[in-house]
């Protein structure tokens, strides 16, 4: 009786500290520019990092939008936040990660976070 409630307390802790998420984070190159720069002197600035994120929810798996058109809303608002209209700035280590989270199979949250290292040529 002892060896049962024990196995069944060790399950009730699993389960209730366990997490509903999946995580996945990818390095892509979504937009498939191609240019060449020259980084052979000390010719470009490092200004920071930027972040563009969008989400959406699901119940029972109905609902929101696709994941392109999630990622399409993320990409923008990280371009947005980059303001490269001030200087010859480009974004480089685009990063996309997705989070997807919930009480499965009712409600699902999915995340995508597109983030990258600003750089601005000085010559």
């Amino acid at each position: 009786m002892k060896k049962t409630r024990n196995v069944i307390l060790g399950l009730a802790l699993i389960f209730g500290l366990g997490s509903c998420g999946v995580n996945q984070a990818w390095i892509l190159n979504q937009n498939q520019n191609n240019t060449q720069v020259n980084l052979g002197s000390d010719n470009f600035q490092v200004l920071g990092q930027v972040k563009g994120a969008a989400e959406v929810d699901y119940i029972f798996v109905f609902g929101g939008q696709k994941r392109r058109n999630l990622f399409n809303e993320a990409y923008s608002a990280m371009i947005e936040e980059a303001d490269l209209t001030s200087g010859s700035r480009t974004i480089t280590h685009i990063l996309t990660e997705e989070h997807v989270g919930g009480i499965p199979p009712f409600y699902y949250k999915r995340t995508i976070t597109v983030s990258g290292t600003v750089v601005e040529f000085t010559r």
